[in-house]
């Protein structure tokens, strides 16, 4: 095969979890750049808020039906040939988006563009859940997605007004050509041995594994049912657009802190004393965001967010890749991952018709302390075996 001519970088170094987080965010790239594309819509185009909610819910909607669908196929599909067609066709349904302004039109074809790249999401997962050490790689995968999705957020809005739509598009194409690039020096990490349906059940754990889909889904949907309208809850306190978009570039870089604390830490402190920490901090942030017209708990609230989410989600998808050893529950986490992110717009859209900015922050709050409850089982239960396997 064609990816046999090229060398391969180390399975179990650093080079290879970046090329694996630049394969895992590259269906998913605009989920980190989402206030630039919700906010470039309604200006650019004309949509009303619950239009540019509604496309970018269903961006992530069809990511989260391609997650699925990947679940069932990943332990039969060649996952390197597989993700090339994927890369192939996400570029070339960003690029018939430049010409797409009908807000009907546009929610159909991100939902397909959602569908192969929640497909190519869950590749990526299934694949990382094989890497030594999954919680570092998810660690150097949310670094890849918060330090660009930064840049992102600071530099987009403000070149809408002169390039339109087609700078948030274009950036989509550009990431995924990175990614295409890095591609064939990708090892094989093929599963070592076929193993029976009912022998594959029998190694997981279902009950902690989907008390672990909840908490991703309601973790998920709970940062970005506020982050998609950060920058419209920040205008409606009244702060300038050029403070709101530099506080979440610098934000999401610091949230950097968080994804190099998982890098370093892994699985050091265990999953229930990381989980409750991050969580616990990420509902302090999130509360404190109904004083934003106070700029300076706009700016730290965001960075509380931006480096807690970071942490928390690189446990959560860990937690969710333990509790089976062949790559498939990772990529069902990529599916609750992505059904948190897209009914997190969708139900914002609906409660904020009159701008109702505190009520969908209080929301929130409840889901993430829900979400917090929820994972106290599997992370205790996760510890636990980790011991004994340590005695």
């Amino acid at each position: 095969m064609i990816f046999d001519n090229f060398p391969k970088v180390s399975p179990s170094g650093m080079t290879v979890r970046i090329f694996l987080a630049f394969l895992a965010t590259a269906g998913l790239f605009y989920v980190n750049i989402m206030p630039a594309i919700v906010n470039g819509l309604i200006q650019a185009l004309g949509f009303s808020n619950q239009q540019a909610g509604a496309v970018a819910s269903a961006n992530v909607y069809g990511a989260a039906m391609g997650a699925l669908l990947i679940v069932f196929l990943i332990r039969y599909i060649n996952w390197r040939f597989a993700s090339l067609l994927f890369l192939g066709a996400l570029i070339s349904i960003d690029l018939a988006s430049l010409y797409v302004s009908a807000p009907e039109s546009l929610v159909a074809i991100r939902f397909l563009h959602g569908f192969v790249g929640g497909m190519l999401v869950g590749t990526g997962f299934s694949v990382i859940a094989r890497t030594i050490q999954p919680d570092r790689t998810f660690g150097v995968l949310l670094f890849v997605q918060f330090g660009l999705g930064g840049l992102g957020v600071m530099l987009i809005p403000g070149l809408v007004p002169q390039f339109g739509t087609s700078i948030l598009f274009l950036s989509l194409v550009a990431f995924s050509t990175v990614t295409l690039i890095m591609l064939p020096f990708l090892p094989a990490f093929e599963i070592s041995k076929p193993e029976s349906h009912d022998a594959v059940a029998a190694q997981i754990r279902w009950v902690p594994l989907c008390l672990t889909l909840i908490a991703v889904f309601l973790f998920q949907a709970a940062n970005m049912g506020l982050y998609a309208y950060i920058i419209g809850l920040g205008e409606f306190y009244g702060l300038s657009q050029d403070y709101i978009t530099n506080t979440l570039g610098v934000s999401a870089w610091l949230g950097l802190l968080g994804a190099g604390l998982v890098i370093l830490v892994s699985d050091r402190f265990g999953y229930f004393k990381s989980l409750l920490g991050g969580i616990g901090l990420t509902v302090v942030a999130n509360w404190a965001l109904q004083f934003s017209d106070i700029p300076f708990v706009f700016l730290a609230a965001n960075i509380l967010v931006g480096i807690t989410w970071a942490y928390s989600i690189s446990y959560l998808l860990g937690l969710a890749s333990r509790f089976d050893t062949r790559g498939q529950m990772a990529a069902l986490a990529g599916f609750a991952s992505k059904m948190g992110l897209a009914s997190g717009p969708a139900i914002a859209a609906m409660i904020m018709a009159e701008s109702n900015y505190q009520l969908i922050i209080m929301v929130a709050v409840g889901a993430l302390v829900l979400g917090m409850s929820i994972v106290v089982f599997p992370a205790l239960s996760q510890d636990r075996r980790a011991q004994k396997h340590l005695r």
